[in-house]
Order: structure tokens, then C-alpha cells, then sequence
């Protein structure tokens, strides 16, 4: 009898006065806040962890199908890794990079480049991925060229339509710079210098089928297919190159595709000014697309690529080398090969994202910055 009792108290205080139904609406009246949000608070912010991704919380538009998007400086993915010879998984890179960016705003002043790039009087915009086929490389490279030349149709907003606006893609592997190159050509109506961070040469010669065959092209022969097609010069330049070739003659076919060889040891014999130097040099005042393969980066601060190459740059140095070429002439950029099912805590994406804010000052620069001790 007492267990009775006791269960039927604990009923009552559980859901109230003996006679209530336990589903009955509350007693007190509900009644409107006081105040909205807005009025309390503010305006509905994103903080660095919330909110759409885009990169840096930079506005966010689908150009691709909105046509009266323009800008001057265009962050767009190319969600591609069918053309992969070793790891695959860059296709989520432009996502790990935007993930990776996400502590950026437009708080963008540096101590190194002595300003904001979102300060520069340029509108610069993230117009989100183009939708890649992921089951036949003829179509999603068809795609990737379509897109990009979609966006460089559109007139810049600071130079009133006098210059092609400029795009920084997130790969993607590294087969998208194929169709990028082809758009750019179309552009403007000449080949292009490349400027190309990479341990790998991506000059493969094609022992199989047709150029003209899309089995032919891959992340690591695009080059020569490019050279082919007239797309780029031959005061193009590597830096950062470490792998291993089956001979000599891979170096040849290499300088007849138009490129010099920087590699990554070189770094401690010739400093880093004299590989600045060298790469301006190079490619002089010609318009110069910069294609980075994060796999030029150590693996063990990058490690989340397809196919690392152990002995690469450090971040810091690679970080001073693009400030060093502020100033060129710039009709694009991509970082690729991010495969973030590699990666841990996050560190590559974090990386990649800090480089493409250093492609943004680079793009908006016409000087490299002065080194603080002349400031």
C-alpha cells in the first residue's frame, strides 16, 4: 500500500494536480517577445563556424545561371578527380578549401602584405562549384571549359568592363587546368606563360591513343596536350619539381612542352630572391595563368593530396615566393590536388584556403610588398 501511495504522489508532481490530463495545454498565456531580433540584437551574422561556405564569407552567387553577377575576382570549383593516377578524392577539395576558410572574413590585413585584398577596390565574389560529370571525362571537361569561359565573358566591375575578370579555381585535380587554359585562349586570343608550383612535371608524354583522345589526358599530361593545342608559351616555368622520372629524356620532352625546371632543392642553393627572380624573369610581362598543386608543399604539413612526394617547400617559404610575384601579369590562378580524406585535423584545408587569400592580394597587387624594415 505504501509503494501505492508513494507512485501516485510522484504522479501528482509529476504532472500537476490530481484532475489535470497530463496533455493539456499550458495555463499560463504564451505572448510575443517584446522585441525581434533584429531590434534586440542586430542583423542575423555568420560567426567564423556558422552560416553558408562560401570562401571567407565572401558574398556568394550561382553565376553559372544568374548572368547578372559580375565581379572582378571570381573564387569558383571545379569539382573534378576522374583523371587521377594514384589516390583519388580532390573532387572534394573546393569544399575542404572553402571548410578551410572559414576563420577568414573580410578582416584581411596581413603584416607580410601590408593590406586587405577586400580593400582594394575590387568586388571579389564566390560563384559556388560547377556540376562536374563524375562518369565521363569528356563531358565534365566540356563543362569545366563552358563554365569558365561563361565567367570570363563578364565585364570586370573596377575596370568597367575594360579587362576580363580574373578567377582563382578550387580543383579538383589537376587535369581542370586543361580546360581553363582553352577558355583563356578563346579569351584573349594568344597563348598563355604558366607559372606551375607542383613536385611533378605534368608534362607526361602520351604513349596511347590520340591527344585528341580524352583517354590521353590526365593529371599528369594536360601540359603537353596544352602545348599541342598552342595554349601555352614557351616561357613557361615549374618550381618545386621532386619526383622521379624513368630518364633523361623525360627532362627533354619537358623543355620542348616550354618549361624551365625549378626543383625543390634548389631553394637552398639559390635563396629565395634568386627564385624569385628567376620565375619573373621567366615569364616577363606576359599575361600568366599560376597553377599550384599543393603537393609542392612538404606532405607532412600538407599531407592530404593524391599523390605526395616526400621533401617539398614549407608553407612559409611558398607563402614569400607568391608575395615575390605581386605585380605580374595575372589572368588567373588554381590551387588543386586537396583530397581532404588524407588530411588530419584539418591542416591542408587550412593551408590551402591562407594561399588562395594569398592569391587574392597577389591579384590585387601591382608591386610586390615592401619588406617592413623600408616601411
Amino acid at each position: 500500500m505504501n509503494s501505492v501511495l508513494a507512485l501516485a504522489t510522484l504522479a501528482v508532481l509529476a504532472w500537476g494536480h490530481p484532475g489535470t490530463h497530463a496533455d493539456a495545454p499550458a495555463q499560463f498565456p504564451l505572448t510575443e517577445p517584446e522585441t525581434t531580433w533584429l531590434q534586440k540584437y542586430g542583423k542575423q551574422i555568420d560567426l567564423s563556424y556558422t552560416g553558408p561556405l562560401s570562401f571567407s564569407h565572401l558574398p556568394y552567387a550561382r553565376c553559372l545561371e544568374d548572368e547578372t553577377q559580375v565581379f572582378d575576382i571570381a573564387i569558383l570549383g571545379m569539382p573534378f578527380d576522374t583523371t587521377v593516377s594514384y589516390r583519388p578524392g580532390a573532387r572534394f577539395g573546393p569544399f575542404a578549401i572553402r571548410s578551410g576558410s572559414r576563420r577568414q572574413s573580410a578582416r584581411g590585413f596581413t603584416i607580410p602584405w601590408g593590406q586587405s585584398p577586400y580593400e582594394q577596390g575590387m568586388k571579389i565574389m564566390d560563384c559556388g562549384d560547377i556540376p562536374v560529370n563524375a562518369y565521363d571525362n569528356a563531358v565534365a571537361i566540356d563543362q569545366m571549359e563552358v563554365g569558365y569561359s561563361t565567367l570570363l565573358s563578364r565585364p570586370s566591375v573596377a575596370d568597367s568592363g575594360a579587362k576580363p575578370p580574373r578567377i582563382i579555381t578550387l580543383g579538383g585535380d589537376h587535369t581542370i587546368v586543361l580546360p581553363i587554359l582553352r577558355a583563356l585562349n578563346k579569351r584573349y586570343g594568344h597563348p598563355i606563360s604558366v607559372i606551375h608550383f607542383d613536385a611533378h612535371f605534368d608534362t607526361g608524354q602520351v604513349h596511347f591513343h590520340s591527344t585528341r583522345s580524352i583517354g590521353a589526358v590526365t593529371h599528369g599530361s594536360y601540359f603537353s596536350v596544352a602545348q599541342e593545342e598552342g595554349l601555352i608559351t614557351n616561357t613557361s616555368i615549374h618550381g618545386g619539381i621532386r619526383q622521379k622520372f624513368g630518364s633523361m629524356e623525360d627532362l627533354k620532352h619537358d623543355a620542348s612542352v616550354g618549361f624551365q625546371v625549378i626543383a625543390t632543392e634548389d631553394i637552398d642553393d639559390l635563396g629565395l630572391p634568386e627564385i624569385v627572380r628567376r620565375i619573373r624573369q621567366r615569364v616577363g610581362t606576359t599575361p600568366v595563368y599560376l597553377s599550384l598543386d599543393i603537393d609542392v608543399i612538404e606532405p607532412g604539413l600538407a599531407p592530404a593530396t593524391g599523390t605526395p612526394e616526400a621533401g617539398g617547400w614549407t608553407v612559409r617559404e611558398l607563402k614569400r615566393i607568391l608575395r615575390g610575384l605581386a605585380g605580374l601579369n595575372f589572368v588567373g590562378a588554381d590551387l588543386v590536388e586537396v583530397a581532404p580524406a588524407y588530411d588530419f585535423a584539418d591542416v591542408t584545408g587550412i593551408t590551402a584556403a591562407d594561399l588562395v587569400h594569398d592569391f587574392l592580394n597577389m591579384l590585387v597587387s601591382d608591386a610586390p610588398p615592401k619588406p617592413r624594415d623600408e616601411l
